[in-house]
């Protein structure tokens, strides 16, 4: 009698795709010298414009510290500008600038090559059900941090 391969794991499978496709998104971003992490900051501060570091932090899943030096890298690149001064204590209010939407703009452009390997191994039909059921989970399930 054979042994029978264990049942797959579909969170297993979701983790394994999830970290190909972020390496593959991070592939395309590299001529820009920008991380995803520095793509996730400025989504955060186009979504909510003045938002604080630590409130960045949270957000993203980072310390305020991490938050504050990916908003320095995009402050010295000109995507990112601070209309407060800095100082202990203060609220810096964050801004994205016109380079910074240009950024946001080559993320999406990463995203959509991601998008359309996926489609090309899976199918146009499969894609958009598989994108389908993820928003349904996402929606409708727990992330276990309760």
């Amino acid at each position: 009698m054979t042994a029978q391969p264990p049942p797959t794991s579909t969170a297993f499978l979701l983790a394994a795709l999830g970290r190909r496709a972020r390496e593959d998104v991070e592939r395309a971003l590299k001529p820009t010298g920008y991380t995803l992490r520095h793509l996730s900051a400025l989504g955060h501060l186009m979504g909510e414009p003045g938002m604080s570091y630590s409130e960045l932090g949270r957000r993203a899943g980072i310390t305020a510290q991490s938050a504050q030096a990916t908003v320095r890298q995009l402050e010295e690149r000109g995507a990112v500008e601070r209309r407060t001064d800095p100082g202990r204590g203060r609220t810096a209010e964050l801004h994205v600038t016109a380079t910074g939407q240009e950024l946001l703009r080559a993320g999406r452009d990463a995203y959509a090559e991601v998008d359309a390997a996926l489609e090309r191994a899976i199918g146009k039909q499969r894609r958009h059900d598989l994108t389908g059921l993820l928003l349904s989970a996402l929606s409708g399930g727990s992330s276990g941090r309760d």
